[in-house]
């Protein structure tokens, strides 16, 4: 679990979320991106809200979510109202 609270953004309970959903490592994280980790997400916690989906993306690119480029930001967006 410290790798992945390493990362920006991951704390202890999103760590436990990502565990929870098999993704174990930064590395898997990355290779399974934050749109499919968020859909993973989602299934066990239907509450998962657009804030956990910037974090995962921010956490890809080792960079808080607030510092995600507007069109990664519009891009996520866009797949988050596609899933309600």
């Amino acid at each position: 679990m410290t790798e992945l609270t390493a990362l920006p953004n991951i704390g202890l309970t999103l760590a436990k979320q990502l565990q929870a959903v098999a993704i174990m490592t930064p590395e898997q994280l990355k290779a399974t991106g934050s749109k499919a980790a968020f859909a993973a997400i989602r299934e066990v916690n239907p509450h998962a809200c657009i804030q956990l989906l910037y974090s995962l993306q921010g956490a890809i690119e080792n960079r808080t979510y607030s510092q995600l480029a507007p069109a990664t930001r519009e891009d996520l967006k866009q797949y988050f109202r596609s899933l309600s």
